[in-house]
């Protein structure tokens, strides 16, 4: 069972440790082709897509 704020919780724990912010804390530039799996902002939007509607197909990030 989930709690109030537990989403909120995960998605700013998803976005602590995406490719920009680590190149950011580290003192680099941000290099946004060399990213594994999106930006943080890209990782937040998805996760909250998926779990406002519940259908992985509203989730194609390729289309």
């Amino acid at each position: 069972m989930l709690e109030a704020g537990d989403i909120d919780d995960g998605l700013k724990a998803t976005t602590a440790v995406r490719d920009d912010r680590l190149q950011k804390i580290s003192g680099r530039a941000v290099h946004p082709e060399s990213f594994a799996h999106g930006s943080a902002e890209q990782s937040m939007r998805w996760s909250r897509k998926g779990l406002e509607t519940d259908d992985i197909n509203s989730c194609d990030t390729f289309s």
